[in-house]
This record gives structure tokens, sequence and C-alpha cells, in this order.
């Protein structure tokens, strides 16, 4: 494929270069984190019903989204197309904005159930935030280097 070649590398890998290339290395780290992110919430106990189901919704569509993406992207469905390099970049874009939104309500409802609940209810919280701005921060980083990518493509 020559015009992938002559584009400086601007194309999404496949097969295990997904493992050894940046920004797509950070899937592994936004699968692991935002799985923890998932079962933190789901097992700890948010005071505010509505801001647990959207920071539920959004570390499950996010996590089964960056899956998805990860199985094509190893298996070469993208087969080179720039478009898929357009989806990557939005779809990080949209996940980073996701994440936000959902780590901030997260730390609005912690910080809200400081009295009243145990110390292991409050604590969960805590490290469901932590990692939910972890996840934030890799959702941030590689939507940056994916609209690098997007924009030499």
């Amino acid at each position: 494929m020559a015009p992938a070649a002559a584009s400086g590398g601007s194309t999404l890998p496949s097969g295990v270069a997904v493992f050894t290339s940046f920004p797509d290395l950070l899937f592994i780290f936004e699968f692991v984190f935002g799985g923890l992110v998932w079962i933190l919430v789901a097992s700890s106990l948010v005071p505010i019903p509505l801001i647990q189901g959207w920071v539920m919704f959004v570390s499950v569509f996010c996590f089964l989204a960056t899956t998805t993406l990860l199985v094509l992207y190893i298996i070469g469905a993208h087969g080179g197309e720039t478009s898929w390099v357009t989806l990557d970049a939005a779809y990080h874009c949209l996940a980073a904005l996701f994440y936000l939104s959902a780590s901030v309500l997260e730390a609005l409802a912690t910080i809200g159930m400081q009295e009243g609940y145990t110390y292991k209810q409050y604590h969960e919280n805590i490290s469901a935030v932590v990692f939910s701005y972890v996840v934030t921060l890799l959702y941030v980083v590689h939507a940056v280097f994916s609209l690098i990518r997007w924009k030499s493509s």
C-alpha cells in the first residue's frame, strides 16, 4: 500500500502492531482502568441514583466500544481506510468528554456523601473518582494523538 507509506505512518495499525504503536497502546490502559471504574461504581453506594446511572452508562459504553475497536484493529477490519482514522478521533473525543462529565458528577456525589456513610462506602467512591479521572486523562491523551493522526492523514 503505497499511500499508507507515503502518508508518514498516519494510518491505523493492525495485528500485533496495535500493541506497539502509540497512541493505540493506550487501548490496553483504557480497557483496564475503565473496567476498574465500572466495577467500583457498580459495587459502591451513590446517594443520587441518576448520577450512578450516568457514570455506569459511560463506563460500560466506553468499555465495550474500546474493546470493539481494539478487536477490529487487531483483525485489520479498517483495511487502511482513512475514514477509520476519523472514526478513531471522533470516538476518543466523545469518550473523553463523556468520562470528564462522569468524573465530575461522581466526584460531586462523593463529596456529598462524607457524612452518614460508612468508611468503606466513602473510600470505594473515592477510588472510583480517582480511576475515573485516570481514564479521562487516558482518553484525552488518546484523543489528542488521534486528532494529530487524523490531521496528517
